[in-house]
């Protein structure tokens, strides 16, 4: 064999070999490199609460079952006098489910009230369709399912199933808040 066509043998065999070798080269090397290539495209506003919690398991006589009606539920608890913070978190939940659009029939706004009655007549005015419930046991369960490092006094979403998915913070912006709701609702068929 001549030395030209030896040459060529090894240069076959390099360029082989880096066909194979050279991707998983890269790939350990952006491993153990520290890059962080995470996609930018989708971030969600809302914790996911782990481990799933299903309501109708654990509190079946929940009037939040039968209000639900098969719905994606948006819950915002308060245990307090409706104040200023509460007017206003409701406002927020009347908000997002307007900006579902077409898709608001498959969400239903809870507000879930402590001992204080809520007034009426705002709730008349400018929240109807507006699912007013008091459990006791279902707000104790909602405050201990909020997630130890956000701030308490957002919003749960509950899936038809009666599987609680989402805490969304307080102060959240309704449109941030409305997205992930979209994009759930986008990838159920329940509901």
């Amino acid at each position: 064999m001549s030395e030209h066509g030896t040459k060529k043998g090894r240069v076959q065999l390099i360029l082989v070999a880096a066909v194979f070798l050279g991707p998983l080269a890269l790939a350990a090397w952006l491993y153990f490199a520290g890059q962080d290539l995470t996609p930018e495209g989708r971030t969600n506003h809302g914790a996911l609460l782990e481990p799933i919690v299903n309501l109708a398991d654990i509190l079946p006589d929940s009037a939040l079952h039968a209000a639900s009606d098969g719905r994606w539920a948006l819950i915002y608890s308060n245990s307090s006098a409706c104040d200023a913070a509460c007017e206003q978190s409701l406002y927020t939940l009347r908000q997002s489910r307007l900006m579902l659009g077409k898709q608001m029939d498959r969400l239903l706004r809870v507000f879930l009230r402590g001992e204080f009655a809520p007034d009426t007549v705002l709730l008349e005015n400018e929240h109807k369709g507006l699912v007013t419930l008091q459990d006791s046991r279902l707000s104790d369960l909602l405050a201990n399912k909020t997630p130890a490092e956000l701030e308490s006094g957002g919003y749960f979403l509950v899936d038809p199933l009666g599987n609680l998915v989402l805490y969304f913070h307080p102060s959240i912006d309704p449109g941030s808040m409305v997205e992930d709701i979209k994009h759930l609702l986008e990838l159920s068929r329940i509901g």
